[in-house]
């Protein structure tokens, strides 16, 4: 991915918090920049994960929706884009087990292996973020910016370059969080 489809569209009022902001206090206009901004690199992405674009699209829309009806959540330290991936990834995953086939033929397993379908580590971290269990419980207690980091390395199987990119951060600032990160989880975890 380029590094030019991070950055905001020329032309366009406000950096991307913000718009959040705006969001938050009810301003269709922002939504629609943000989308504007974010939609693209959102589609590109989830369509690696799942090769259908009709869920793809009803994912898209289910996070723009999020972020209208919950922009006031956003606490405002992290980066936009990641947030908005938190969400979009979260509702692809919601779409695909509402379609979840019985049992796993070849084929699925095939569409898996090339990236196109969730892994079962994926799907275990996003039903830890909401659901209950000792690896949801011991995930819920890192700080915002380790389970971002660790999603987006774990999760979305980004190198820590491309979490370095996508979060705006050090590659080194990665590193250290993916290492706290995991020593956290082990020690909740023991």
């Amino acid at each position: 991915m380029s590094q030019s489809a991070w950055q905001p569209a020329p032309g366009l009022p406000g950096d991307d918090r913000t718009l959040v902001v705006r969001v938050a206090g009810g301003d269709r206009a922002s939504l629609h920049v943000l989308y504007q901004r974010h939609a693209g690199w959102l589609t590109t992405r989830l369509q690696r994960r799942c090769p259908e674009r009709e869920l793809v699209d009803t994912a898209l829309q289910d996070t723009f929706l999020a972020v209208w009806t919950s922009a006031s959540k956003f606490r405002g330290d992290g980066d936009v884009g990641a947030w908005l991936w938190g969400i979009a990834v979260r509702r692809l995953i919601d779409q695909l087990r509402k379609r979840r086939p019985a049992p796993m033929d070849p084929s699925t397993a095939a569409l898996q292996a090339e990236g196109m379908l969730p892994s079962a580590e994926a799907e275990m971290f996003a039903q830890s973020r909401t659901g209950s269990g000792d690896l949801g419980d011991a995930f819920r207690y890192l700080d915002p910016e380790l389970q971002t980091v660790l999603l987006a390395t774990a999760v979305d199987g980004l190198t820590t370059k491309e979490a370095a990119h996508l979060l705006g951060i050090p590659h080194g600032t990665v590193k250290t969080r993916l290492m706290r990160a995991r020593a956290q989880l082990q020690e909740r975890l023991a």
